[in-house]
């Protein structure tokens, strides 16, 4: 459970397992090796005092804005935003309590995360319109954003990204119980605690909360990262987004609204591979369960799109990053053309 990605795969054993297969051939991708990773790339000053952390490099309108999925940070997009800043503005940030951001001074729900991200945005001087990319859970919170801020958004891609009805749909197929989802949220809370008391390496609490290694970055920005999750901020920051992505978060997506008129809405879906416990009869319906959800994304716009894609796990934006930004490039494409027929 130490790393937003491991951690992604606990969850999955909670109800999310029908989004976050195909994950064994991430490690032969390319890692993420920037160096510009394993600092803050710069600090905005938030309100009194509490900052959080802000990539942005290119030129250009719109300004392609990525938000990470579950407990990640600006280093999800190593692969894409450099190649997508060739072409114009772009941002990846971490979110409150997250990579180099200073800690939450409340719950990581899609709402409030939506929030800090509009005041992010405004204090950094970065001016709309924005095209919003969101991977996994993310996928909710660029929803809320763009049915609060409406007129800042021409354009979404969605990255095999959460769907409000994913869990209670899932666990009717047997994907998961609820019951297992509160016992790693329960573990999760435990490595909270030890934080505040502090690790020491080599003990269980170190390597059930701290021992993953992610492969998708190279060793130096892990070696940057580890000092962090092992604060009680990250690690209550973790918890507080993985409580809120399936109740609170959950609830806040169901509430936005279902029409976006044409704004460009391209959702990428990753093939999910049979996993080894599942019958053929659960695979089958959690796949068209998964397309399905995000089939009901891509149709809240007339200009809407769902592209599954193959040999891909959860991660696409590491096992086919230029599936991604192509997606962003047509998203950019049309949100030009709407703006300027």
């Amino acid at each position: 459970m130490g790393t937003p990605r491991l951690a992604v795969l606990a969850s999955a054993v909670a109800g999310m397992a029908f989004a976050m297969q195909c994950l064994g051939q991430d490690a032969l991708k390319p890692p993420v090796t920037d160096p510009i990773y394993t600092k803050p790339q710069r600090l905005v000053d938030m309100d009194h005092g509490r900052r959080m952390n802000i990539y942005c490099r290119g030129k250009g309108s719109p300004t392609v804005i990525f938000d990470a999925g579950l407990g990640d940070s600006t280093s999800s997009w190593g692969l894409v935003q450099p190649a997508v800043a060739t072409r114009t503005g772009t941002c990846s940030y971490d979110r409150a309590g997250l990579g180099f951001s200073d800690a939450a001074t409340r719950a990581s729900t899609a709402s409030n995360i939506a929030e800090d991200l509009h005041a992010l945005l405004a204090a950094a001087h970065v001016k709309p319109p924005y095209i919003l990319v969101g991977h996994s859970s993310s996928g909710m919170s660029v929803r809320v954003y763009a049915d609060r801020y409406l007129d800042e958004v021409v354009g979404m891609v969605l990255v095999d990204p959460s769907h409000e009805d994913q869990w209670v749909r899932g666990w009717a197929i047997g994907v998961g119980q609820k019951e297992q989802l509160d016992a790693s949220l329960a573990e999760q809370a435990q490595c909270v605690e030890e934080a505040k008391k502090g690790f020491a390496k080599g003990t269980p609490a170190y390597e059930q909360c701290l021992g993953y290694v992610d492969p998708h970055v190279s060793q130096a920005i892990n070696e940057a990262q580890r000092p962090i999750w092992a604060t009680p901020g990250w690690q209550a920051a973790f918890l507080s987004e993985r409580e809120s992505v399936s109740y609170a978060s959950a609830e806040q997506a169901r509430a936005t609204r279902k029409n976006f008129g044409d704004m460009p809405i391209i959702v990428l879906t990753h093939a999910p591979a049979k996993a080894p416990h599942e019958t053929q009869e659960q695979w089958d319906k959690r796949t068209l369960l998964w397309e399905e959800l995000h089939s009901q994304l891509a149709a809240m716009s007339t200009r809407g799109i769902n592209v599954i894609v193959p040999n891909a796990g959860h991660f696409i934006q590491f096992d086919r990053p230029q599936v991604v930004i192509d997606a962003v490039d047509q998203a950019i494409a049309i949100s030009r053309e709407r703006h300027f027929r």
